[in-house]
Formats: C-alpha cells, sequence, structure tokens
C-alpha cells in the first residue's frame, strides 16, 4: 500500500531516526551504502556539476550564497543542506524551491525494500533522494554540503568541480578527532585529485594539514584571506554594504550582502573565492553583476533561515543557529555591539548535550536576562542543568520546559526598546 507523505515522514524518522534527533545510533560512517544507492538509481550524482562545500561553520551560509549566485546567473541549480529547520523538504531544493511532497512519496515507496534491507541512515537516504531528484529535473549545477566531516560523509560520492572547506573548529571531536589538525584531515577527505580547493580561513594548525592534502591529489589550492580582504563594512536593516580589496588585481568592489552576521565577513571572502573560480571553471555568466545581486538576495532565492535573522520589531527579536563555541563566539561579539543600541538583552537559549554548553555560556554577556530552554529533542540539555551551567559564570535566569515558554516570557519582560536573541541550536530555532 502506497504511504502518504506523512507516512513516508514517520517511517523514515522511526526507521532511519536522523542524527540531529537521536545521535551516535544513526550514525553509519563509510561510503559503503552511498556506493550501493549510487549503483542502485544508476549514479545520478554523475548527471550534473558539483560544487562541495565542507566546514566547522558556515558552510550552510556558503552553500546557500552560491547557489544564489549561480541562479542569479541564470543556471538551474540544486541546493542540498541540512540539517533542516521545519520542513524536511527544505534540505532539497532547486531554483530555491523544496522539492515537491509527491517526490518525496515516490522516491521511498519506490526503494523502500532495497533501503530496508540495506539499513540505510537518514542521511544516506536524503542525499541519495536529493541526487536523483537532481538528475530528474535536469539541475545544471548542485551546491551540496557535507553533512558531518567530510572523508567518510555520505555526500563523498559526487566528484564536484569545485571543493570548499570554510574553517576549522573543535567540533564533533567524538567522531573526528580531538585536535584542529585531526578534524581538518577528516574534512580534507573532500578534495580531489587536480580539483581546486578554497579553504576560508587560516589557522597555524590546519594551514598544513590542507597544502599536503592538496599536494598529495595535485589539486590547486587557495586562500581566500590571502586574496581578498574587507576594507569597510556598513549594515543598515537587513543588508550589509561591503568594500572588498581584490588583493591580485589591486582593484576595491562593493559588495552588498543580505546576511548581516559578523561572522559572515569570514564567509563572504569564501564566497567571492569561490564564485571567481567558477569563472574560470567555464561558468560564463556568472560575473559581478550575478555575484551582487546573488549575494543580495540569498534568503530570497534560496530559502535560507536562521543566520542572524530579524523575526519580529517592538521588541526586536533575533534568531541565530549557531551552536558551537567556535561560533557562538562571534554571535556575541555581534551581541555586545548591538547592546549600546537598546535597554537590556534577554536571551533565550537552548543547546544539545555534545556542544560542550560549559564553554559556550561563558562567551555570551553577563549582563543579560537568561531564559534557559529546553528544545523538543533527546540530545537536549535539559533546561534545569544548563540553567545551572549558566548560573556558575553568573548568568542568571530561569529554565522553562520548551521554547515557546521561554520566549513568551521574555516578551513578557521586555520594552519595546529591548532585544531578544533566541539561539543556541538549531533546534531551538526550529521549534520557534
Amino acid at each position: 500500500m502506497m504511504k502518504t507523505y506523512q507516512e513516508v515522514l514517520d517511517y523514515l524518522y522511526v526507521q532511519f531516526p536522523e542524527y540531529q534527533k537521536v545521535g551516535d545510533k544513526a550514525m553509519k560512517p563509510g561510503l559503503g551504502n552511498m556506493l550501493k544507492l549510487e549503483d542502485h538509481l544508476d549514479h545520478p550524482s554523475r548527471a550534473f556539476k558539483v560544487i562541495h562545500v565542507a566546514g566547522t561553520n558556515g558552510k550552510g551560509s556558503v552553500a546557500h550564497s552560491l547557489a544564489s549566485i549561480l541562479q542569479s546567473a541564470g543556471y538551474i541549480v540544486g541546493l542540498y543542506t541540512s540539517p533542516h529547520l521545519h520542513d524536511f523538504r527544505e534540505r532539497i531544493r532547486v531554483d530555491g524551491s523544496m522539492i515537491p511532497e509527491e517526490y518525496v512519496m515516490r522516491f521511498v515507496n519506490e526503494h523502500e525494500e532495497f533501503l530496508k534491507d540495506l539499513h540505510a541512515s537518514f542521511f544516506e537516504i536524503s542525499t541519495a533522494m536529493a541526487f536523483d531528484y537532481f538528475k530528474f529535473v535536469g539541475v545544471e549545477v548542485a551546491v551540496v554540503e557535507v553533512g558531518l566531516g567530510g572523508r567518510l560523509d555520505s555526500t563523498n560520492v559526487v566528484w564536484p568541480q569545485l571543493c570548499v572547506i570554510t574553517n576549522i573548529g573543535m567540533d564533533h571531536t567524538q567522531y573526528l578527532g580531538s585536535s584542529l589538525a585531526e578534524i581538518a584531515k577528516e574534512k580534507a577527505g573532500i578534495i580531489k585529485e587536480e580539483i581546486p580547493v578554497v579553504i576560508g580561513e587560516r589557522h597555524p594548525e590546519t594551514d598544513d594539514v590542507f597544502v599536503d592534502m592538496a599536494g598529495v591529489q595535485e589539486a590547486p589550492i587557495y586562500f581566500a584571506e590571502d586574496e581578498y580582504k574587507i576594507i569597510d563594512c556598513k549594515t543598515e536593516g537587513n543588508l550589509s554594504e561591503y568594500v572588498i580589496l581584490d588583493r591580485q588585481k589591486n582593484h576595491q568592489h562593493k559588495i552588498p550582502f543580505s546576511l548581516t552576521g559578523i561572522y559572515q565577513k569570514k564567509n563572504l571572502l569564501t564566497i567571492l573565492r569561490a564564485a571567481e573560480l567558477l569563472k574560470d571553471l567555464g561558468y560564463d555568466m556568472v560575473d559581478i553583476v550575478s555575484i551582487r545581486e546573488g549575494l543580495k538576495s540569498v534568503q530570497e532565492q534560496t530559502g535560507l533561515m536562521g543566520r542572524w535573522q530579524k523575526i519580529a520589531s517592538n521588541p526586536d527579536m533575533i534568531i541565530d543557529t549557531g551552536h558551537n563555541a567556535h561560533g557562538m563566539k562571534y554571535v556575541a561579539e555581534q551581541l555586545n555591539d548591538e547592546m549600546t543600541k537598546y535597554d537590556e538583552l534577554h536571551i533565550v537559549i537552548g543547546m544539545v548535550n555534545d556542544k560542550h554548553p560549559e564553554e559556550v555560556l561563558p562567551l555570551l554577556p553577563a549582563n543579560a536576562k537568561y531564559y534557559y530552554a529546553q528544545a523538543s529533542t533527546h540530545r537536549a540539555v535539559p533546561s534545569e542543568e544548563l540553567k545551572k551551567m549558566g548560573e556558575k559564570t553568573g548568568r542568571m535566569g530561569n529554565a522553562y520546559p520548551n521554547v515557546r515558554e521561554a520566549v513568551e516570557e521574555a516578551k513578557k519582560n521586555a520594552t519595546t526598546n529591548s532585544l531578544i536573541f533566541i539561539g543556541g541550536s538549531n533546534y531551538t530555532v526550529a521549534e520557534l
């Protein structure tokens, strides 16, 4: 009997639980299953060109931005990212539109027996579904975001035209290694023979790892920070205006960017270097006009949500999906900057247990009112426990059983000139 769309989702979540919900139990390291899925589906990933994006933080922003640039240039663009916030179909888009429910239903119903026999993971199934859909609709180029790591990630069956690694931070250490160099080695696993790779951020512990891997693969390597420099940045409302120096050409560009988080400064250099390489790789329609237009309209063209996103006014309410110490230090910097504009700051925060909240909480402003929430995932840190961690560092507040109650209490306590920030996890933002 054919499963409905909701039955298909229930089946996927129960039979093949996703890592974001249950953690270790969902992990299926290695490419064996994906290679079998590729064979079973007649190698869909070979039907389109690929840009492969890895990194600890920023890879979602970079992937969406590159997709937006390519859309503005007139290409039919697939975009595969994870996790989703509200709807499973957010993971798989073509020219910004989500995969239809009917296709999700058809894919699972048609291949259910094979998937069951294979014991495929949730992420393996969604990756295979994305590639199959991209082939079906005739995508010209797909921007594919790595799920976790790189070397053994399900997406690493692709043979890309360009690889991008945004940065390296201490995250998923139980799988990727206990040092920046070890984590970099896993992420460098996406580097392919003679395929150019852009590295977003330099770091003394990781630079040699990338240079060595690129050398082994005879892959041209480019460090974005070496080739571009931010001269000036002004943000008004929902748009930042950058002045960028192209060091090689000694030329300045004015670049609008609709992602206004402070951390996007580093991502922007990565995006620009990657876009420049796309022109060299034969994407003739990518030019400064399409780059500007794409970066000015990332959210509208790709559906990206949760990156320093303002969702309400009076009081202003900002959401952000930053969730580890490497990413949250930039969120904290921006919150401190924003404090000059507001009477007070209210922070609603919920975290999962493998993101080291004891390292994240001390980064956040101490002079804020805290609302410790528990997101609806098995991996959530209990709100009372999170409260105790926060109060040890002087971040005083109350605990709430869910995100909505925490936000409602923050709104009651806020004035029209307060800032309410909600974050700490994809789940905290998704639940809101």
